[in-house]
């Protein structure tokens, strides 16, 4: 269980690391403050200081700060099935139909708790399809999985 709830952990503070910034990459005093440095300590400065206050999210419902949510968020990290440790784990719980990896990424997709019954039961029954050979790669099984969940009525709105 720890395993699991460190790489969700890891997945979800790693996946902001990448994101093009809500509200675009000039947005909050924090980037005002902080023009023209490179490096990390003065991103985590920046970034700070936009969170604690507040003002990016201020910036972008009012269009100031330097703020523009017109773009496109991106992303530019691994997929989040590419660490082999919860992709080994999480093909045993979908063959079971149950388990903690299957859980874990249900709630990493964002799948409500009244639907991640629904989302373990399309995982199993379309096992053969997710895992069709031991040297499957996390993206392939990413890929499937999402189409699968496109097909299914119930799950549908989380393949997005």
């Amino acid at each position: 269980m720890k395993k699991i709830t460190l790489t969700a952990l890891l997945l979800c503070t790693s996946s902001s690391v990448f994101a093009v910034s809500p509200g675009g990459p000039n947005c909050g005093w924090g980037n005002m403050m902080f023009e023209g440095k490179a490096g990390t300590g003065y991103h985590l400065l920046g970034t700070t200081f936009n969170n604690s206050f507040g003002n990016n999210t201020f910036g972008m419902s009012s269009g100031t700060n330097g703020c523009n949510t017109g773009g496109r968020l991106t992303y530019g990290g691994r997929s989040l099935l590419s660490f082999s440790n919860i992709l080994t784990e999480f093909s045993e719980d979908v063959a079971q139909g149950d388990g903690e990896a299957l859980d874990a990424v249900a709630v990493m997709f964002g799948i409500e708790k009244q639907d991640r019954g629904a989302f373990a039961e399309v995982a199993h029954a379309n096992f053969d399809k997710l895992f069709p050979s031991e040297n499957v790669s996390a993206e392939q099984v990413l890929q499937t999985l999402f189409e699968v969940m496109k097909n299914d009525q119930r799950l549908a709105k989380y393949a997005v």
